[in-house]
């Protein structure tokens, strides 16, 4: 395992995340702590939580597995996303940040989290709101560093604007998705993270599953995040990411490695990138992306599987510009 600096904080962490969205839903407890276990085998010392995922089910099992290596452990977790019925069950005011936090601390059986993410912008509450309570949680030892997620770059900026200005604590972590169907983040995110000296855990390296050799052309799997969710129909649906797939699955082929763990190396390669976030909904699906960490994918290897989708235009849009 190597282990790569986040951004200019001096800590260290494995080159892949786990993310532990299926704990408590798609892989009960003992299948999750069985992951868990498989991870740390591997010298995987981070792992990516969130206070939605399964209703806090999710916070409650990883509690429990990092109950005697918690000093070893970097820890993240996350709010924004409705919690209750209440009206303000939600969002990013200092209200309901300064609840959730108590809330994914008990759960998690921690005094601290790492890095607390902010999991999407929040269009009714000031960046200025959000960003003294979160300064406040790390004068209060309850958090670490702050952390962001699926915020534009622009948005992103502004915080960090803001966070000098006001001698606030700054976002240190960008969470955004990242895959060879979805690169957007290549024309701004990454960019800007390397500029402001941020780490980087991207989301979603086999695209939802499109990227594991199950999807082509004409080619579906009976059940699937894509097939059965919305959301995943809406994000991974249109035409032209299943010719991706279609082509990126017979690549893998030809160069004898699973789909999967190629997705996962590629994304791993981007030097921007701290770490891409791996899931899994049991033992043995983790492995194909475990697998990732021998692959030696050089930069021309990278290049040559990145032709294989359509590179974003530059945030100029001047195409002449690009490198």
């Amino acid at each position: 395992m190597q282990y790569r600096t986040v951004g200019r904080t001096g800590i260290k962490v494995s080159s892949l995340c786990f993310g532990t969205m299926s704990f408590g839903g798609n892989a009960d407890k003992e299948t999750s702590k069985a992951m868990f276990k498989r991870t740390r085998e591997a010298g995987i010392n981070f792992f990516d939580c969130a206070n939605m995922y399964s209703n806090g089910e999710a916070e409650e099992i990883l509690g429990e597995c990092i109950s005697d290596c918690r000093d070893e452990i970097v820890l993240t977790s996350k709010v924004f996303f409705p919690t209750g019925k209440d009206v303000n069950a939600g969002g990013l005011s200092r209200r309901h940040i300064m609840l959730e936090v108590e809330r994914s601390l008990s759960r998690l059986k921690t005094d601290r989290i790492d890095f607390y993410f902010v999991h999407k912008f929040d269009a009714t509450t000031p960046i200025e709101e959000t960003l003294r309570a979160l300064d406040d949680l790390q004068r209060q030892g309850k958090i670490i560093y702050p952390a962001v997620s699926n915020f534009a770059a622009w948005q992103i900026a502004k915080a960090l604007g803001i966070s000098a200005k006001e001698q606030l604590a700054r976002f240190e972590l960008i969470q955004p998705m990242y895959n060879l169907v979805k690169r957007q983040a290549e024309v701004e995110i990454l960019p800007l993270a390397e500029s402001e000296q941020m780490g980087v855990i991207t989301y979603s390296p086999l695209g939802g599953g499109l990227l594991t050799g199950k999807y082509g052309v004409n080619r579906k799997p009976s059940e699937g995040r894509i097939v059965d969710q919305e959301n995943y129909t809406k994000r991974y649906g249109a035409q032209l990411n299943f010719e991706v797939a279609e082509r990126f699955t017979a690549y893998a082929h030809e160069h004898e490695v699973h789909p999967a763990t190629l997705a996962v190396a590629w994304v791993m390669a981007h030097p921007s990138v701290t770490a891409p976030i791996i899931g899994a909904r049991n033992v043995e699906q983790l492995e194909y992306s475990l697998a990732a960490l021998d692959i030696d994918m050089t930069s021309k290897w990278r290049d040559e599987i990145s032709g294989l989708s359509i590179t974003p235009p530059p945030a100029t849009d001047r195409t002449e510009e690009a490198l």
